[in-house]
């Protein structure tokens, strides 16, 4: 059974207002502290909050409005150290069908929700070197109990997983479905605004698509629904890559959220407003969620505020997937964890309220959001949530 929201309609739980409702609704407002009650970034309720270094003003838009709308994910790519382990656990975990291998990819596809292609021969980067917190940093870290997440959870969209080894896979482009589609048309606008698009048709037959690179460089490919138009007819095929363990009796439903991390958060939540129609719900003055399409769930865009003066204008541009989120059913706390435990994987609470104890509040009925992290064979931060189309907490109205 859904949750009650306890937010207005088009409030997400960052926002102060939510918080402090379900805080109250959990009795908890006078015992969480405000800067993990209000924030899952580094302003909102933190020392910075109303100072020019988390200036929350929009920027400008990069070019004029496309006026194209998302209406759907067409597909992810990963490239993974080995393709064939990474797919068997998503196959066995999420019940993801195997639509094709050709002995360097895997095409996966996700329900209805979309399609990841898992491409082999990904080359790990070295380990970064150790980091040395400044006094500073240490004690915000320890006024936050130790980590992002605070007691029992990541927070909704946070560092969650508790990775601790490079991951061996990345997700590194991803394609959306974008109407009107005309290819000539979709095009001739993406040269207009100087993006330099890419056709790339070698998908299933009929096929369409663009890549450009968004602001901090990410592959971005626009699609007149490259895979999603066969998702539904494909068969599925076997293979002798062994399960990890035991199917689940899990689907997937719903695309939660994609949590991206970008050296500067504003241009590229102005880009991808401007470009394909997503819709900024908040800006936080590290981060914004963005509303992404009717069918398809939110993207948590982090990161350096340009319009900080401590804003390293010099800083390579960069852009990471962090983790992806995905709606699940059945969704039973006990029983999803178990899944995870019975089958040696990785367990992380998450209600999306930092500092809050996820896991002593995770079955509270006046709860509304509620997952867990896990991390994958090839060692990613793979999230799952009762989040579905009907409950999801970015709901804005329709024209």
């Amino acid at each position: 059974m859904a949750q009650p929201h306890l937010a207005p309609l088009g409030a997400s739980p960052r926002s102060p207002r939510s918080r402090a409702l379900l805080c109250g609704a959990l009795g908890l407002a006078l015992t969480v502290p405000a800067s993990a009650a209000f924030a899952q970034g580094s302003c909102k309720g933190r020392p910075n909050e109303h100072t020019p270094i988390c200036d929350t003003t929009h920027v400008a838009a990069p070019f004029a409005a496309t006026g194209w709308k998302t209406t759907g994910l067409d597909h992810f790519t990963m490239h993974a150290v080995d393709y064939k382990k990474e797919a068997a656990f998503y196959m066995a975990l999420m019940n993801w069908t195997l639509r094709s291998d050709d002995g360097k990819q895997a095409v996966l596809d996700v329900g209805d929700v979309g399609t990841v292609v898992i491409v082999g021969g990904y080359t790990p980067p070295p380990p970064p070197a150790p980091r040395v917190l400044s006094a500073a940093d240490s004690a915000a870290l320890a006024a936050r109990g130790g980590g992002a997440g605070g007691a029992g959870g990541a927070g909704r969209g946070g560092a969650g997983g508790g990775q601790r080894r490079i991951p061996q896979v990345v997700w590194d482009s991803y394609s959306w479905i974008i109407s009107p589609w005309n290819a000539k048309t979709v095009e001739a606008e993406l040269k207009k605004r100087g993006l330099n698009p890419v056709a790339d048709n070698s998908g299933p037959a009929g096929c369409e698509s663009f890549h450009v690179k968004d602001p901090q460089g990410f592959d971005l490919a626009l699609t007149n629904g490259c895979y999603a138009k066969g998702r539904k007819s494909a068969k599925a095929i076997t293979w002798s890559e062994p399960a990890p363990f035991a199917a689940t009796n899990w689907k997937t439903t719903w695309l939660d959220h994609i949590s991206f991390g970008v050296g500067d958060y504003k241009t590229e939540v102005a880009f991808y407003e401007a470009l394909i129609g997503w819709k900024p719900q908040g800006d936080e003055g590290s981060q914004n969620e963005v509303w992404m399409c009717d069918d398809c769930g939110n993207a948590l865009i982090r990161g350096g505020n340009v319009l900080s003066p401590n804003f390293d204008k010099s800083a390579p541009a960069r852009a990471s997937i962090d983790h992806v989120s995905f709606g699940i059913s059945p969704f039973e706390p006990d029983a999803v964890a178990n899944d995870l435990k019975t089958r040696g994987l990785s367990v992380q609470y998450d209600i999306g309220i930092p500092g809050v104890d996820a896991v002593a509040h995770i079955k509270d009925a006046n709860v509304n959001y509620k997952s867990f992290h896990t991390t994958t064979t090839m060692g990613y931060n793979l999230q799952f949530s009762n989040a579905t189309k009907k409950n999801r907490t970015v709901i804005i109205a329709q024209p």
